[in-house]
């Protein structure tokens, strides 16, 4: 892979995951796994890497790395399948952690695993028992892209069979590459580390809270109480993510419990990232290693591999992992959380020199088969396998009309015109061409779209930048919610004063949809608990609604709430009571060439279309899905011109049964609906020709309309206010801006989650209206 042409005659192969300077132990299991392949088979194997980055800058990567893929940019992908396939690479061995890869679950991964032509290795470095609807279809796609996958523990290879039910012949166990090291006594390296004459316990990896350090810690006084030359040193810095999210706390934590024992002589923090030189210094001079990992699930470890194949006398909780590594007498298993028992068996080896360093011997000759040479050895042949079964089984070019093609031709997500009609109270109604105006104030209408709009962009990029967003728009929702009437405020005044004490229902429905979504996808815990905590405060009004349009919006919420609290059976009561009500509507109004739910056709109406394809679809009421898929159909009917493009009821003078239909003014609202209820309608038929209709609805907003004219502003990022009979309105608004970016927002959610399209819609819907 040099460059983007190829050289020599040897085997080409790229790896796909996180790279050194990133601090990640993906990152150095990928940097060790490329030297080991080249090493095996020198001048006959090249590897270059494409480097997953968490950040818009990525890192300073060395010339190995040929392309950077920015987690959150579906393009990215797109580009590097390009780039596999125009360098004709011979095949791509695939890194798999959920958390590396963009979209829900790391479903942005799934693009590129769709357009790229060369045969797919994919090795798993998790493999969850119950994983939830998306990370099980995920998992499903992610086999169907590739020839093998990988299992690093033969337990994991039993759990993709018996779990996920893929097939025995196409997982292949290949162990956790390790360093070669020689066997040793570590009084010999003592002094590299400054704890001569000491016996040293070590415990090293990225810090966060389910390392477990903390059972070591409290196990402390009891081994010094009979050893006092112990120190314990735990090797790491705190995982950059959690750095992010939670700052040092759970490092504070463990100084704050080393100070109340009064174990600071015994207790050493090295917070620093090491390479595997310096590990090795570490790992050589410990007496006993220790890995006391608090999850049981866990299908790998790396830095337990490490330390089996340098020979230590390891003592572990008893994680998956654990259990397989130190069978047959190679370590020691203690229960999790159990400092005694820690304690225990810390003294044992301490005090049973001869037991100590048999168990040693035999965890080093058990690691041999571990070590890189040979894990890089099993890859060439398998790479080898698959190879020679690619050249019997080429795999076609992509369609023009998948989903990823169509993702690529969609413009990116501009929050600009947003942030500029955002101040410190929430976002302004209205604009004067492109110019924010003040003199109309704020309403939560266009809050709640806000904080919609917001949450769907982390829920695809899952970028920290829109976090202050949606705490002002959430703040402003606060704000407004009246306590004493149980209802929502609607119109604030620039100078802020609320200018009614209730809003309409709409207001209240569309408040009701933003907190669902918000504690379905919020930017943070903090964000979501106080979106819980208000939505079940105004849950207590919508008995009362009595617009079908705000049984709408509000049913949206209630469902977006019951992904995340299904078993909330006030709210699955609510959710029953509003979908009866708005099918009952439907049905009353419905007539033979008239299929809707009021007697004409006004604003925001596929959402009612949307919210009936919802409830049946998530409650298992099949006759109010084909009514809400009727009514929908209809509508598109309705609106759609004679050359085959949307053109949406017009707001003045609507769509009245048995008069004439109104053309303008169109507003982006209406398209905005029919996108979420088209989409609704993919998720619950996995009918390509509902996606189609989706992206019909959003070029309307791009020029496919009765004027051929843009209301998508691609220099600002805004949305123009309606299109009328002699042209785009030209001031772009609250309303409008937000209904662009809702619409195109919804898109790339759902064509994110791949894990619901390509055949894994129908199991993964299942199990979602299972838990529902």
């Amino acid at each position: 892979m040099n460059g983007c042409s190829r050289s020599g005659n040897g085997r080409q192969v790229a790896l796909l995951g996180t790279y050194p300077p990133r601090k990640c132990g993906i990152a150095t299991f990928t940097e060790d796994l490329a030297d080991a392949l080249e090493a095996t088979r020198p001048g006959a194997c090249e590897v270059g890497v494409l480097a997953m980055d968490d950040t818009d800058g990525g890192y300073s990567y060395p010339q190995r790395v040929k392309f950077h893929i920015r987690e959150g940019s579906v393009p990215d992908y797109l580009r590097a399948a390009d780039f596999l396939n125009v360098c004709q690479v011979d095949l791509l061995a695939v890194q798999h952690e959920y958390g590396i890869f963009g979209g829900r679950c790391g479903a942005h991964l799934l693009h590129l695993l769709d357009n790229v032509r060369v045969p797919v290795v994919t090795t798993l470095h998790t493999i969850l028992t119950e994983p939830s609807p998306h990370q099980r279809a995920i998992l499903l796609d992610l086999a169907r892209c590739s020839e093998t996958v990988v299992a690093m523990s033969q337990r994991g290879k039993r759990i993709l069979h018996e779990v996920y039910g893929l097939p025995e012949e196409q997982v292949v166990f290949i162990p956790h590459g390790i360093p070669d090291v020689a066997f040793v006594d570590p009084v010999f390296y003592k002094d590299t580390l400054g704890v001569e004459g000491r016996k040293v316990i070590l415990s090293f990896g990225l810090m966060h809270p389910g390392k477990g350090f903390e059972v070591v810690i409290k196990a402390l006084p009891e081994v010094i109480a009979e050893h006092p030359d112990v120190i314990y040193i735990i090797l790491g810095a705190t995982h950059p993510h959690v750095l992010r999210a939670t700052g040092d706390a759970y490092r504070n934590s463990l100084h704050q419990l080393v100070n109340r024992l009064g174990l600071d002589a015994h207790v050493r923090f090295d917070n620093k990232y090491v390479d595997d030189d310096e590990l090795l210094r570490y790992l050589l001079a410990a007496d006993i290693f220790v890995t006391p990992y608090r999850s049981p699930a866990q299908i790998t470890s790396g830095t337990l591999s490490y330390a089996v194949g340098a020979g230590k006398a390891v003592i572990s909780m008893p994680y998956w992992h654990a259990e397989e590594l130190l069978a047959d007498g190679r370590g020691r298993l203690v229960p999790f959380d159990d400092p005694r028992a820690m304690a225990r068996e810390i003294n044992d080896l301490l005090e049973n020199e001869h037991e100590c360093n048999a168990m040693r011997k035999r965890a080093y000759q058990y690691g041999r088969r571990m070590i890189w040479c040979e894990v890089a050895r099993r890859y060439h042949e398998l790479f080898d396998r698959v190879l020679q079964r690619r050249r019997s089984r080429p795999r076609p070019a992509a369609r023009e009309d998948s989903p990823a093609k169509v993702l690529d031709k969609l413009p990116p997500p501009d929050l600009k015109h947003m942030l500029a009609m955002t101040d410190d109270t929430g976002m302004l109604q209205h604009c004067a061409y492109t110019v924010p105006d003040r003199e109309h104030g704020y309403c939560v209408d266009d809050n709640a779209r806000a904080l919609i709009a917001a949450d769907l962009y982390h829920a695809v990029y899952r970028h920290k930048s829109t976090v202050p967003l949606a705490q002002k728009y959430l703040s402003f929702l606060l704000h407004a919610f009246n306590r004493e009437r149980g209802r929502f405020r609607n119109f604030m005044s620039y100078d802020r004063r609320w200018l009614e004490e209730v809003g309409s229902e709409d207001a209240h429905g569309r408040a009701m949809w933003a907190l669902g979504v918000t504690v379905r996808d919020a930017p943070g815990e903090a964000l979501r608990a106080l979106a819980t905590r208000l939505f079940n405060d105004a849950l207590a009004a919508v008995s009362d609604l009595t617009a079908p349009r705000a049984w709408a919006f509000t049913l949206i919420g209630l469902h977006a709430y019951l992904e995340v609290y299904s078993g909330d059976a006030r709210a699955r009561r609510a959710a029953r009571m509003l979908a009866r009500r708005l099918h009952d509507q439907f049905r009353a109004y419905t007539r033979r060439d008239w299929l809707w739910f009021e007697d004409r056709v006004t604003y925001d109406n596929a959402t009612l279309s949307r919210a009936l394809i919802l409830a049946g679809r998530r409650q298992g009421e099949r006759a109010m899905l084909e009514d809400g898929l009727a009514s929908l159909r209809w509508l598109l009917r309705l609106q759609t011109a004679p050359e085959g493009h949307l053109s949406p009821v017009g707001n003045a003078g609507w769509c009245v049964r048995g008069g004439t239909r109104a053309r303008f003014d169109q507003q982006p609202v209406d398209a905005m609906a029919l996108v979420g209820a088209c989409l609704e309608a993919f998720r619950a038929t996995g009918d390509n020709q509902w996606m189609r209709e989706a992206l019909r609805a959003l070029n309307w907003f791009l020029g496919a309309n009765d004027l051929n004219l843009p209301l998508y502003d691609f220099t600002t990022g805004g949305c123009c206010d309606g299109l009328m009979p002699q042209g785009v309105n030209p001031n772009q608004g609250a309303e409008s801006t937000l209904a662009w970016l809702i619409s195109l927002l919804s898109i790339l959610e759902v064509i994110g989650h791949k894990g619901l399209l390509d055949g894994g819609a129908e199991e993964a819907e299942r199990q979602a209206a299972a838990s529902d």
